[in-house]
């Protein structure tokens, strides 16, 4: 079976689809199969990012790897997804008994709402991606804090969810989920909430369970890059030699996001 990476949190706004994108991509460009999904059926942000990338190679006339996208097959509800928990079960595992055939990651992109295929998704992640913005109201999609913003006071929605997928896993004799968090979307300013973030995080990784990783800072290349469906690692390929300080920092980031994520037989050469 394929290494299964799912990202995902239930609040949008928190950078999934780019660094999906950016993730399948870079798997494909070190030389691995990867297949795609996006479960959010309404925005299609990763759907989007994939046609866009087709149309503008192929004007190009060009061949660079990346994601194989396959769009989860039609149901009596496609708008939402919403079909009951045993539905969406059967749904997404005949999905991924398709496509896992031929590839080593499957990259899936899940909405920022709660929705059973992305409840059911997060259980057969073998690797948990949770991009967050650099604050506190994104935390407490994690947890609930007191009104210092130190103290923990439990666990919040997407947490319990996360829990429940983990129960699900080990039901059924699977290893451990591989959760990781991502400190997105940093800002230079407010050093004395990024501490204060830091702090909190690290505290609650230690109470329910995940690694914390480096992810993008905030950059308007991101946003650019959308409409071409390239990625920071195509830059150079698609004629795009005077690269910026910031966008070589970019790409610094994406490398040590890879390293973090501990993939197996992943050797980072970008």
């Amino acid at each position: 079976m394929a290494h299964v990476i799912v990202v995902g949190n239930e609040k949008g706004g928190a950078g999934k689809s780019t660094v999906s994108m950016h993730v399948a991509t870079a798997l494909a460009r070190m030389g691995h199969k990867v297949n795609a999904l996006d479960l959010d059926l309404r925005q299609q942000t990763f759907n989007r990012y994939c046609i866009n990338r087709k149309k503008y190679l192929e004007s190009a006339g060009l061949a660079l790897p990346g994601p194989n996208f396959h769009k989860i097959p039609e149901t009596a509800t496609p708008a939402d997804l919403d079909l009951g928990i045993e539905a969406s079960e059967e749904h997404l595992k005949g999905a991924l008994n398709e496509i896992s055939r031929d590839c080593e990651f499957i990259v899936i992109d899940c909405p920022g709402s709660h929705t059973w295929m992305s409840q059911i998704a997060h259980s057969k992640a073998h690797t948990l991606i949770t991009p967050l913005n650099d604050s506190f109201v994104d935390f407490d999609l994690l947890a609930h804090t007191d009104t210092d913003g130190s103290t923990v006071l439990g666990p919040s929605i997407y947490s319990e969810m996360v829990w429940t997928a983990r129960q699900r896993r080990a039901a059924e004799g699977m290893k451990p989920i591989d959760w990781v968090v991502l400190r997105n979307r940093l800002g230079a300013q407010q050093m004395h909430n990024k501490e204060k973030m830091g702090s909190a995080l690290e505290n609650l990784s230690k109470r329910i369970g995940f690694r914390i990783a480096p992810g993008f800072n905030e950059r308007v290349i991101f946003r650019e890059m959308f409409p071409s469906g390239l990625t920071l690692l195509d830059m150079k390929d698609a004629g795009i030699n005077r690269m910026s300080m910031s966008n070589i920092t970019a790409r610094q980031e994406l490398r040590d996001l890879i390293k973090s994520l501990e993939l197996p037989d992943v050797v980072v050469n970008f």
